[in-house]
């Protein structure tokens, strides 16, 4: 497990990744080898399950950091998701503090938490069962989604929420609980963004987003968000190959 991951995002130091939907063990671990230090394995918008994440982080090993996004903030997810040894996760929908709590309590050991205890790949397969349990509760990072309003209305409880590491905002679905689906750019949603950013940078909570292009990256950056998510395995391959179809016939 890449235990540095979470000190790193608490430290608001500068992490790019990239979103892995693919279940080709050597894309991800060309992805790991570019120089990004985290991939998003995006459990929820793809047909990624537990069993092909863990491949891709046994495959992807320590050149980055491997983190799940789950498909919903379910007590079963969340601890298989840690059970295969990730670096942290990231919770969609958590649009109230009582969500924030609940996704803690399952995250967390006790007496933290209500983390059940089973022997898995994070555990050395029983092998270093008591080291991990030991030091899981401070290793994994527990990062939420707030991509809707009603999470934007709630942000300042949410982050308060002993144990919440993180706040990753999506732009996309926040845009459609606004009734305006895809208009990222529009003066509501990015007003809506900002009450977010505002607030976690009084508390001093990491943000993160998932960026667009190196030109949306670079914003958010200068925006202060730290963890940023740029592109996504299949899309960045089809837009090199575009590229290069474009440059041999210089279209």
């Amino acid at each position: 497990m890449t235990a540095s991951f979470r000190s790193r995002l608490l430290a608001r130091e500068v992490m790019i990744g990239a979103s892995v939907t693919l279940n080709s063990l050597e894309t991800a671990e060309a992805l790991a080898h570019s120089g990004l230090d985290w991939l998003f394995i995006d459990l929820e918008h793809s047909p990624l399950g537990i069993p092909q994440a863990q491949n891709i982080l046994q495959a992807v090993g320590s050149h980055a950091a491997g983190v799940l996004r789950l498909p919903l903030n379910d007590e079963i997810w969340i601890k298989k998701a840690l059970d295969t040894g990730c670096a942290g996760i990231i919770i969609p929908q958590v649009n109230s503090k009582a969500e924030a709590e609940r996704a803690v309590r399952w995250s967390k050991y006790p007496p933290v938490g209500a983390r059940s205890l089973g022997l898995a790949r994070a555990h050395g397969y029983g092998l270093n069962a008591a080291e991990y349990i030991q030091n899981a509760n401070e290793a994994c990072a527990v990062i939420v989604q707030i991509e809707h309003i009603r999470a934007v209305e709630n942000v300042e409880e949410i982050i308060n929420v002993p144990g919440v590491d993180g706040v990753f905002v999506g732009p996309w679905d926040l845009s459609a609980s606004l009734g305006k689906p895809g208009q990222v750019e529009d003066p509501e949603v990015l007003a809506a963004i900002e009450r977010v950013q505002a607030a976690c940078q009084q508390r001093g909570m990491p943000l993160s987003v998932f960026a667009n292009g190196v030109e949306s990256a670079r914003r958010y950056m200068a925006q202060g968000f730290t963890l940023i998510a740029n592109g996504m395995d299949i899309w960045l391959m089809a837009e090199a190959a575009q590229n290069m179809v474009r440059g041999i016939r210089r279209v």
